[in-house]
């Protein structure tokens, strides 16, 4: 087929070599700059400088003087306003994940949107209370404030009763200590620019993990809708306790909240439905929260359910702000582990959904300064009594569908909670914590959906499956904090198994071009003759290079350390049957006492010699040998149909000095049995890399490394058809020169005997 001139590109240049593009192309010198340059440089302060950290370290001067008031002011308001109802409800609901009294939810809802919003990159996310978080949060809580530590007897009816006011306390303290806690490790990681540690929860991790929490929040707000008594489990295993405690209890029902909790959940599921399906015509979404927490408000105080029909309720909305207290620094060394995995949790989800949002509307988010942003917020927040901060994907969603354009909204919207805590809260206090539960339950559901990942993911890679469903069950079967632990080691553990067993393919040549590809996924390549390409797709390392010498051994169909071997003991019979005279020609061939028991070890015996002892034997013969004839009999050669191989670097990041030393046997092995080794498409740190270990030697050159695969199979047809007549003439010289070798050719031209035909050749 005719291609169009203009989509054709013709390329004339010298076959270069690293030693001639060297020749042609000098290196720019890198000068390293010393220490205290490097801190003379960062620690200059002008005001030029001063100005970029402050608006580095305060995003909201570069957004908030840009803002358009007439375009953007009216949509803030609306998003604040809706974004705030839901926040309202969410916190109260989520406070009961977090094991704490119900108003801190509300105070969770407030206090990190204040610092959010000067030190925040994300425009759009809505900082506060997350379930996933406030389960592990809770899960914490109860471990050091369990029910039975706050028993006390009463000695009227001979029985136990808790102490709930201590024991809340109790809670808030942990909670808030908790939160501080987190917010110093975000705020160091910060400061130390960990920001791409977030890149080690990769998504199949994170995804897999947050629906084993989705399970989890749901089994534990099941017992609130049935308001069954139930103890409260934590640690390895803890969901199967709760489930088991469920079926044991669940005689004990209570039908008001039951059915509160059922209908709840069915219509705030259905709306939601009906606001995602027909988002395009609803400017709004429906706040169905507001509208089910209301009516259900309603109801529950007009028919007094608490004590017809014993529901559990609210009871307690405080009104008004606490006073700001300190954290407990003596439980910093209980809370340190929990602390770093929540913060990092956190951190990873709200930044996951920010860079959603900044790629959609155009604007970069900053990792570090997140880092720091949720830092401050929490610190703040935990002197506050509140718990841990992130952000709620429904929360969001809300904020974004109903048009905000900025953290202005959220600023509103954390004004709505504020009124909610001074005046409205109150009115809250008949709620059924079975409204509580089914709404949170409700917003549980995209990450329910997150199971239709398997599949998917299964057809595209085999190891994210494996590490979504490793994390998901060992989230489930081992708590929260263990889970996410083991998730991310089984994820660097699939990393290493991936590069400790690198895939590897054979090159063939597209015929008229210096495109290269793989033989096996494509039909029309050709194999350079004599030549084999082989491109390794990992870096080289001390724990990879094993797999490294087994597939070239794989590619090239033979291990040039056991022909060496065998074409060294051949070598050794070969001279012994010419200075004794043992192998006489005639006309039938050669006789059958030729062979000795000596001389007719078998080819495996034959690799049993060591390798020096071999070699120092080899250099002691001079004879020349075709190694692709005919032999006399007990002698078997492997074939060795090539000349040239070339190894493609284009994938290798980096060799460590294992990997450099290992290079360099298989150059030298390759070599001794007369086939030579490039390299080709190698990065310039590799080739450094190379040079600094010493790689390089007179046996090994510079002259052997190729900028191409291109470059290095047109070099070394040149070379083989230069050399190749001069070749021929040499050996015919060689050949009349030897008297051991015109014996040699005397032998091979007899008429083999039935023995030896039979004696084949091992490739």
């Amino acid at each position: 087929m005719d291609v169009p001139v203009c989509e054709q590109y013709l390329v004339s240049r010298t076959i270069y070599s690293e030693t001639t593009f060297q020749e042609e192309n000098e290196k720019t010198e890198l000068v390293q700059k010393s220490i205290p340059q490097k801190l003379k440089n960062n620690c200059s302060c002008t005001s030029r400088t001063a100005h970029l950290k402050l608006k580095q370290y305060f995003p909201v001067l570069n957004w908030l003087p840009k803002y358009q008031w007439k375009e953007w002011f009216i949509h803030d308001i609306i998003s604040g306003l809706c974004t705030g109802l839901v926040g309202t409800l969410q916190g109260l609901a989520f406070a009961l994940l977090a094991e704490v009294p119900v108003g801190y939810g509300l105070y969770s809802s407030f206090f990190p949107i204040l610092t959010y919003f000067f030190l925040g990159t994300s425009r759009h996310i809505s900082v506060g209370p997350f379930p996933v978080i406030c389960l592990m949060v809770g899960q914490v809580v109860l471990a050091l404030a369990p029910d039975e530590n706050f028993r006390i007897g009463n000695s009227t009816f001979n029985e136990t009763q808790i102490d709930y006011e201590a024991r809340d306390a109790e809670r808030v303290v942990i909670s808030g200590t908790l939160c501080f806690l987190i917010g110093i490790i975000q705020l160091v990681l910060g400061a130390l620019q960990f920001g791409f540690v977030v890149r080690y929860l990769g998504d199949p991790l994170v995804r897999g993990f947050t629906t084993a929490a989705a399970i989890q929040v749901f089994i534990s707000q099941i017992k609130l809708i049935l308001n069954i008594p139930s103890t409260n489990y934590s640690g390895v295993l803890s969901i199967v306790y709760t489930i088991i405690d469920i079926f044991a209890k669940i005689s004990k029902t209570n039908l008001a909240d039951l059915i509160a909790g059922l209908i709840t959940l069915v219509l705030c599921l259905v709306v939601k439905e009906l606001n995602e399906r027909y988002k395009h015509i609803l400017r709004i979404p429906i706040p169905i929260e507001v509208i089910v927490a209301v009516v259900a408000t309603g109801i529950s105080y007009g028919v007094n359910l608490e004590e017809t029909y014993n529901a559990a309720i609210v009871k307690n909305v405080p009104s008004g702000f606490l006073p700001p207290v300190a954290p407990e620094v003596s439980l910093f060394s209980q809370l340190f582990v929990p602390a770093f995995s929540i913060g990092i949790l956190g951190y990873a989800l709200a930044v996951s959904l920010g860079k959603v949002y900044a790629t959609k509307y155009n604007y970069e988010i900053d990792g570090n300064q997140e880092f720091i942003a949720f830092g401050v917020s929490n610190i703040f927040s935990g002197c506050f009594s509140c718990f841990c901060a992130s952000t709620a994907l429904s929360r969001t969603a809300v904020q974004e569908s109903t048009g905000g354009k900025t953290q202005i909204a959220g600023l509103i919207s954390a004004a709505v909670v504020m009124i909610s805590l001074l005046s409205v809260g109150i009115y809250l206090e008949p709620l059924q914590k079975s409204v509580l539960a089914a709404i949170v339950i409700s917003n549980l559901k995209g990450m329910f959906w997150q199971v239709s990942d398997i599949p998917h993911l299964w057809r595209q890679n085999k190891w994210d499956t494996a590490i979504w469903l490793f994390t998901f069950f060992a989230s489930l079967l081992l708590d929260i904090d263990l889970g996410l632990l083991a998730g991310i080691l089984f994820g660097l553990f699939t990393v290493i198994l991936r590069i400790q067993y690198p895939s590897y393919s054979s090159l063939g040549n597209v015929p008229g071009t210096d495109i290269y590809k793989d033989i096996q996924t494509y039909r029309n390549v050709d194999e350079p003759e004599g030549i084999k390409i082989i491109r390794f797709s990992s870096a080289i390392f001390y724990g990879n290079v094993e797999s490294l010498k087994d597939g070239i051994k794989s590619v090239v169909g033979f291990d040039a350390v056991r022909v060496f071997n065998k074409r060294t003991k051949a070598q050794q019979k070969l001279n012994k049957l010419l200075k004794k005279k043992e192998s006489l020609a005639n006309e039938n061939g050669i006789k059958g006492n030729s062979t000795t028991n000596e001389d007719a070890e078998s080819d495996d015996d034959m690799d049993t010699y060591g390798r020096e002892s071999l070699e120092i034997k080899a250099h002691d013969l001079n004879m020349q040998v075709d190694w692709n004839t005919e032999f006399p009999i007990g002698v078997s050669i492997p074939v060795v149909t090539i000349h040239s191989i070339i190894f493609d670097f284009g994938q290798v990041c980096f060799l460590d000095v294992v990997a450099v030393d290992c290079l360099k046997g298989i150059f030298k092995e390759f070599q001794r049995i007369e086939v030579d080794v490039y390299i080709a498409e190698y990065d310039d740190n590799v080739f450094s890399q190379l040079e600094r270990c010493g790689f390089f030697n007179d046996a090994i050159k510079t002259d052997l490394c190729f900028l191409t695969i291109h470059d290095a199979v047109l070099h070394i047809q040149k070379q083989k058809k230069s050399c190749s007549n001069s070749s021929v003439l040499d050996m015919t010289s060689q050949v009349q020169e030897s008297s051991q070798v015109v014996e040699l050719k005397k032998i091979k031209e007899q008429k083999p005997s039935v023995s030896a035909k039979s004696a084949g050749r091992e490739v």
